[in-house]
């Protein structure tokens, strides 16, 4: 159906917007950040090198869990499910379609990537481009509808982080140990967790369906700190991308050779 400043019944108005400020620079900003990340996350996952640090037991995000015969034995915690895989094939190809998804169909990401990359529309008060609008019925937009499926499969995918985290205080010829690269995976990984129960999903199943919070403590309990995360969803979302490439590439460094783990237990 027609819909915005065309839509029959509106005021025609020449110009997109009457909005005198600088709306423009918040969807340009998004979409180069973006950009940005899709093009690293995207040269790490299919370049097959650098992402694990066997002494200090590092293991990239980006290629957990690693159950190829394409990865050293010491990163295979979790078994061989694979044989080799071949070049620009990412090794963590069982999860990352999950966490992609997951990202995808998140809440503030579609109010970001629909603004920057769709114009739909670019600001408030700014008219879209578009002169029709379907909203998420149509394919592939009705497919974010699985977003409370794609958030189940990253509570899963972030315990996996954590054991991977775990792993890292267990170095190479020792029962406990942790250095610099233990610290950014922990960090990751708690932002990991803040993010992924923060989602409007996670809040939902803990909180929803209820006719009486008083009848249910905990589960009101557990709300009220969800909410609470909630409400720091979108800055989550962006402080996680970054995380995630902090700790690639501290791991690919390392990994690399390039620079030496500062150890503070051995």
């Amino acid at each position: 159906m027609q819909a915005g400043v065309s839509a029959p019944g509106r005021a025609t108005i020449a110009e997109r917007t009457l909005r005198t400020d600088r709306w423009w620079q918040a969807p340009l900003l998004t979409s180069v950040l973006l950009s940005i990340w899709v093009l690293y996350a995207l040269v790490r996952t299919v370049s097959q090198r650098a992402y694990f640090a066997a002494p200090e037991h590092y293991l990239s995000p980006f290629t957990s869990p690693c159950v190829t015969a394409s990865c050293p034995p010491a990163a295979r915690d979790f078994g061989t499910w694979f044989g080799h895989f071949p070049p620009f094939i990412p090794l963590a190809l069982i999860t990352l379609p999950f966490l992609l998804g997951f990202r995808l169909t998140c809440y503030y990401y579609r109010r970001a990537y629909y603004r920057a990359f769709w114009q739909s529309p670019p600001a408030c008060g700014v008219a879209e481009p578009h002169s029709k609008y379907t909203g998420e019925t149509r394919f592939p937009l009705i497919l974010q509808n699985l977003h409370r499926y794609f958030f189940l499969a990253a509570g899963v995918i972030s315990l996996v982080n954590t054991w991977d985290v775990v792993q890292a205080f267990r170095p190479e010829g020792h029962t406990f140990g942790f250095g610099l690269g233990t610290l950014i995976m922990l960090v990751n990984v708690v932002l990991l967790w803040m993010y992924t129960v923060s989602c409007h999903s996670c809040r939902h199943i803990v909180g929803g369906r209820l006719r009486n919070f008083s009848r249910h403590p905990l589960r009101y309990k557990a709300w009220t700190v969800v909410s609470k995360l909630n409400a720091k969803h979108m800055q989550l979302a962006w402080v996680t991308l970054l995380t995630l490439m902090l700790t690639d590439a501290y791991i690919a460094l390392v990994s690399s050779g390039a620079i030496s783990d500062p150890r503070f237990y051995n």
